[in-house]
């Protein structure tokens, strides 16, 4: 599969068949794990835990949101100057990766004991654990609290382009039509997934260059104790780098600040340059 197709099929998985991951695809994903960064220097490593060991039997509670996962990823962090982004960006690489070996996946940011989780991957000074995913193979039918947080959350809903991606001001809607190169990975951008799907991002096309805004919530800077937002403008460019990556188009972030915004709620974040 191609990274499109890959973003087109991934979906939030709450409901597992209880079998655990096989030895051969296991072991791929902890190699994959081993290997994956993200555009920003913060530290962050990332475990598998199986709620099936020993030690941690029955403890690796998530609130009844995810069930018949037997094992899980979590996100191991050192809070600092973007490393929301850069979880984001990582985890959903993580994501996506485990999608293309037909595993599902969940975000989870806030319905888990993360007392227990924490204590499974051994969290050390200084370090926070903002993020777990079950990882396995999904029940055909969901349970009865999976299909409620589907219909609740809109997931299938996506805003449309005009309310998105913007052309030079954000006074101009950008069209498809004149997006190009970017016009296939604007489109991944805008099926990227979000807390709440809220889809924060928004973006300015000008000429070569990307310019990433955050348009917040109000009340979601910190409602899971990080700035969950931030973490979901890392989901939105890891989806645009790996679709312009394959496309054979290669750029670099950096910090290209245009001087202007659209509203108080609404911050410049980053840039993507092609080069």
């Amino acid at each position: 599969m191609n990274i499109k197709e890959v973003i087109s099929l991934r979906k939030s998985i709450r409901t597992y068949r209880n079998e655990p991951l096989s030895r051969e695809l296991r072991q791929k994903l902890e190699s994959f794990i081993e290997s994956v960064k993200g555009p920003f220097d913060t530290k962050m490593r990332f475990v598998i835990v199986d709620s099936s060991n020993e030690a941690n039997n029955s403890k690796l509670g998530t609130y009844g949101v995810i069930s018949g996962a037997k094992t899980f990823i979590c996100a191991v962090v050192e809070p600092s100057y973007r490393y929301e982004e850069n979880l984001g960006y990582a985890f959903e690489k993580i994501v996506l990766y485990a999608t293309s070996l037909g595993l599902g996946t969940c975000w989870l940011g806030g319905t888990f004991n993360k007392s227990a989780f924490s204590k499974a991957v051994g969290i050390k000074d200084g370090e926070f654990m903002p993020i777990v995913s079950p990882v396995g193979y999904a029940k055909e039918k969901r349970s009865l609290i999976d299909s409620f947080m589907v219909i609740s959350a809109g997931s299938k809903n996506r805003k449309d382009w005009s309310e998105l991606f913007f052309e030079k001001t954000f006074d101009i809607p950008l069209s498809k039509e004149k997006a190009d190169p970017f016009t296939d990975a604007m489109e991944m951008v805008r099926l990227a997934p979000s807390a709440s799907n809220k889809q924060p991002w928004r973006i300015v096309k000008d000429g070569n260059v990307l310019h990433f805004f955050l348009k917040r919530t109000v009340g979601y800077k910190n409602i899971v104790g990080f700035d969950i937002q931030r973490l979901d403008i890392g989901i939105a460019m890891c989806h645009l780098e790996l679709t312009m990556d394959e496309s054979g188009l290669k750029g670099e972030w950096t910090v290209f600040n245009p001087g202007f915004t659209i509203d108080s709620n609404t911050e410049y974040i980053i840039s993507y340059r092609l080069v």
